[in-house]
């Protein structure tokens, strides 16, 4: 990687035009005539550049908003501090997601704004100061109009052209540390199907590839990422990708996914609340097809945004423990495949006011997943009745290869034979040690375990004392109906919704388990659960429905809801 300690491109073709001098490709300057010329050392290839960027995080929200400007979406404006943030916290790369449309003018030429321009050259000077490697690209055009192509074709066509013209232009001096992205998750609406749709991207993908290459200094031989269709990574998708790259035959090509999980899993539906065989394999079955369509062939990978796609609602969607798993295999996979990974991050993840981790523990997993795989166990949950004697609780660890250490409290080693007992992969915590860790009876968490082990992050596991959760009457509307709830310690795993008379009732009805946050969302600050408007769009008007909440500690606890016309009535049943 190129020292920092120079001025930025933009900054230095300025300082060499006004001695009469040019930029050379690359960022770099003209030698000193009196000095040997020296050999240029060889760029680095697309694979090693692709492998420095790991591990890489998004700037979602900012500069890809489609307001008036970076702070529409609700993030701050970008300073320094957040790439340097960004650095320590131990990310190697930045991909800089950048909306064009509101900042582009008419045809025929669809200049871009100069007061946008700049500001989008400011931010990536500040990524680069860090020493981050950058990756800009056209983000939600993807929607605005590019998905026009079938019926628009010419007219989308030269905008493309128009746009990536002013950017290889702009950026033809940036370092080789920056890399373009064509276009982010690209569809298309109004095409005959899967072929013209392969057709269309493989178009675009050869223009951008044209337009950058042709452009001149250092994007001559710049690392260059194309996308699959709708950045998908079934196989027919990147197949079809991978046509593309034999047709371009250039060795400064990358492929870009991107990976939110297995659907149900990811958004909580369908009764998909644990991190099971389904949820991993499919989690395994990307990862081996992009190794063996494209890292195994010398193409690398950079899966350009992953997460959770119940994230966009809130990141309490998915049970805390059950999140941990998927990310902890995440990165192991990862790192086995040899593909680079960039957090999407919206401003759920990192607080760009206070520069913390709004969930240090989520943040902690995936730090430790860079590096090696962590130890961790059934649940991150025990539950004790309240006002009963507890029994032992047993916990099934999956080491992933190491091993456990100690069981502490507070940083307090807990006694073996006493407090508990390990007999192969069953971790058992003794009656008397839940009896002592819920004496107060407290609903809620009472006590908070941390199982270490001889490598990667350590395990927490919450001790908590609860009761069977009630529910009150409630009226509103169609749209949305607050039900006041005594969670008594318990938290809501998923609900349920069917027509007293049968089948399923709510959106999505090919399950009666609704989906979390987007259906129905508990507040356990406020102690309510709101049923939303989305829940009503999809139920019958003058129907009788039937909820059943399903609570993490087992407890259930039924609800039946009334509606006519607008109105909206429930009691517990």
């Amino acid at each position: 990687m190129k020292s920092r300690a120079r001025p930025s491109f933009a900054v230095t073709t300025l300082i060499l035009a006004a001695f009469g001098l040019a930029a050379l490709p690359g960022g770099a300057q003209a030698a000193d005539p009196l000095t040997e010329p020296t050999t240029a050392p060889e760029p680095a290839s697309a694979e090693e550049v692709v492998a420095a960027m790991e591990p890489g995080w998004n700037l979602g929200n900012t500069l890809d908003a489609t307001g008036d400007d970076e702070t529409s979406w609700g993030n701050p404006r970008v300073e320094q501090e957040l790439f340097a943030a960004i650095k320590s916290e131990g990310f190697n790369s930045v991909r800089i997601p950048v909306t064009w449309s509101q900042h582009q003018g008419a045809a025929p030429d669809y200049a871009i704004d100069a007061d946008h321009l700049a500001r989008v050259q400011e931010v990536v000077d500040m990524a680069l100061a860090e020493d981050l490697y950058v990756l800009i690209n056209i983000h939600h055009d993807s929607w605005q109009w590019v998905m026009n192509l079938p019926t628009q074709h010419d007219e989308v066509l030269a905008r493309y052209t128009a746009t990536w013209d002013q950017l290889a232009e702009t950026f033809a001096d940036a370092p080789d540390e920056v890399l373009f992205e064509s276009i982010n998750e690209p569809f298309f609406e109004g095409s005959s199907g899967d072929a013209q749709n392969a057709e269309l991207l493989h178009e675009l993908n050869a223009t951008f590839h044209e337009i950058v290459r042709g452009s001149g200094g250092g994007n001559v031989d710049r690392v260059l990422v194309l996308p699959t269709l709708h950045t998908a990574s079934e196989q027919p998708r990147l197949d079809e990708l991978a046509a593309t790259f034999a047709e371009l035959n250039d060795p400064n090509l990358a492929a870009t996914v991107h990976y939110y999980g297995f659907w149900p899993f990811s958004v909580n539906i369908a009764g998909y609340t644990h991190f099971d065989d389904e949820t991993r394999a499919d989690l395994e079955g990307m990862f081996e097809r992009v190794d063996q369509t494209f890292v195994s062939q010398g193409i690398p990978v950079i899966l350009g945004e992953f997460g959770l796609l119940g994230f966009d609602q809130h990141t309490g969607t998915v049970q805390q423990g059950e999140k941990l798993k998927f990310f902890e295999a995440f990165g192991a996979e990862a790192r086995e495949h040899g593909v680079t990974t960039m957090l999407w991050d919206n401003g759920q993840h990192l607080d760009r006011t206070g520069l913390d981790w709004q969930d240090p523990a989520l943040f902690r997993q995936i730090a430790a997943s860079w590096t090696g795989r962590s130890g961790t166990a059934s649940s991150d949950q025990v539950f004790v009745a309240r006002g009963s004697d507890p029994a032992p609780a047993t916990l099934t660890l999956n080491p992933n290869g190491t091993t456990l250490t100690a069981v502490t409290q507070d940083g307090a080693p807990l006694v073996e034979g006493t407090d508990y007992t390990l007999s192969g992969d069953q971790l058992t915590l003794t009656a008397d040690l839940l009896a002592e860790l819920t004496a107060s009876q407290e609903h809620g968490v009472n006590a908070q375990l941390t199982l270490e082990f001889s490598a990667g992050a350590p395990w927490d596991v919450r001790v908590l004392t609860y009761e069977a959760p009630t529910l009150e009457a409630a009226s509103g509307t169609t749209d949305e109906l607050v039900i006041p709830a005594a969670f008594l310690g318990d938290q809501l795993a998923t609900m349920e919704a069917v027509y007293a008379e049968g089948g399923n009732a709510g959106p999505q009805d090919w399950t009666s388990y609704k989906e979390f946050g987007y259906t129905f969302d508990p507040d356990y600050e406020a102690g309510t659960i709101a049923l939303t408007a989305e829940f009503f769009a999809g139920v019958r008007d003058g129907a009788t429905v039937e909820l059943t909440f399903h609570f993490w500690s087992g407890s259930t606890v039924n609800y039946t809801l009334t509606t006519s016309g607008s109105q909206v009535t429930g009691s517990p049943a």
